[in-house]
């Protein structure tokens, strides 16, 4: 996330320009700006969760005894991540270490 020398507010992307601008003090940050930066950019009317895989990453992942319902296989990785209100419990995710189907379970 960046933010502007001017207001220090946050640059939003302009995707038909593919540059960042501040909405406040209208300031264009055109530098370091591709397309992998607009994909990557959270939209702030839709809050959506962004999940990448990466083999790499599961190598650092935690394994527990957990059955897929895909292949039977009785391994996966785990996280957890708060997907609700701080509340509530955390979300358990797994991802078997076979076939990599990813699911996820509620406490």
């Amino acid at each position: 996330m960046k933010f502007c020398p001017n207001c220090n507010s946050v640059l939003l992307p302009d995707r038909k320009r593919k540059i960042l601008v501040c909405k406040k003090c209208g300031y264009e940050d055109v530098g370091e700006c591709g397309e992998q930066r607009f994909k990557e950019s959270i939209n702030p009317q839709k809050e959506t969760v962004i999940v990448k895989h990466s083999k790499s990453e599961d190598r650092v992942l935690p394994v527990t005894k957990a059955e897929c319902r895909r292949c039977g296989n009785l391994e996966a990785f785990y996280w957890m991540m708060q997907t609700r209100r701080a509340d509530e419990a955390p979300t358990r995710f797994y991802r078997c270490t076979k076939c990599g189907h990813t699911w996820r379970e509620y406490e």
